[in-house]
């Protein structure tokens, strides 16, 4: 058996799309990945933030670029998606971590509020990784990998006033086992990320009722950063993670022990 080097950790000469990467926890991720040698391709609603984040990249010598999409609007995805493909080549990795997170409380929650965070949430990953995943099945014998950030409100760090937000994350969570499967026969691997509380000016901002449930405990290890979000799903990125798939990993800062 031929041991591993440090190298299978590297993205040296590969291409990351990360979802919402102009903010929040994406910042982290992007970063990370950028650190490792990856080019990232920041996808984004909100364009000038990710032409400020890519600046922040190439000022660090990193390799990075941007691309316009609305993950509501099927359109979008599959432009944008084509135009990753056409400038910078196949991603390797699809990191789906873009998202909406206000709060809504179950007895006053509406239909309007429940299809929304879904079309974002839920319905924009499935379509990213048609997408992309149709991109590396094309591009024979490359392989990749898709990291889907669900959250780990899923196994217990909830507050309330999250029923739609939980429930467009489940179906991020079922949607990972589902192309898990279906993309094993192409050496794509597809794991999840379910981070607890993360320190991220849209997290402050969301809005919704007060604070109220379990999550409201502080983590043994302390609340999580972006970056700490990265950390994971780089090591899901790596040629190294290839024979782990279907697979999910709390980043909670040991909220699951107390």
């Amino acid at each position: 058996m031929t041991p591993q080097s440090i190298a299978s950790f590297s993205l040296t000469g590969k291409v990351a799309l990360v979802t919402g990467g102009a903010s929040g926890i994406g910042t982290g991720i992007a970063a990370v990945l950028a650190e490792a040698g990856a080019t990232v391709v920041i996808a984004d609603i909100e364009e000038p933030k990710a032409a400020k984040q890519v600046a922040a990249l190439t000022e660090a010598g990193h390799s990075a670029g941007a691309v316009h999409i609305d993950l509501a609007d099927e359109a979008s995805i599959v432009r944008g998606c084509a135009e990753v493909v056409s400038r910078y080549g196949t991603p390797w990795v699809l990191v789906n971590n873009a998202g909406l997170q206000d709060r809504q409380l179950l007895l006053e929650g509406t239909a309007a509020e429940w299809d929304r965070m879904n079309k974002v949430n839920g319905r924009g990953p499935f379509l990213m990784t048609r997408e992309i995943a149709r991109a590396m099945v094309a591009t024979k014998g490359q392989g990749g990998r898709i990291v889907n950030i669900a959250t780990a409100a899923l196994v217990g760090s909830i507050v309330k006033g999250l029923s739609a937000y939980v429930g467009s994350k489940g179906a991020l969570f079922a949607l990972s086992r589902a192309s898990a499967l279906e993309l094993v026969d192409y050496g794509i691997t597809v794991n999840t990320v379910l981070p607890g509380g993360v320190a991220t000016p849209g997290a402050i901002a969301a809005k919704g009722p007060p604070v109220e449930g379990p999550a409201r405990r502080r983590p043994p290890l302390g609340v999580c950063e972006p970056r700490d979000i990265g950390a994971a799903v780089l090591f899901f990125a790596t040629p190294a993670a290839r024979y782990i798939t279907n697979q999910v990993l709390a980043v909670d800062g040991g909220f699951s022990v107390t």
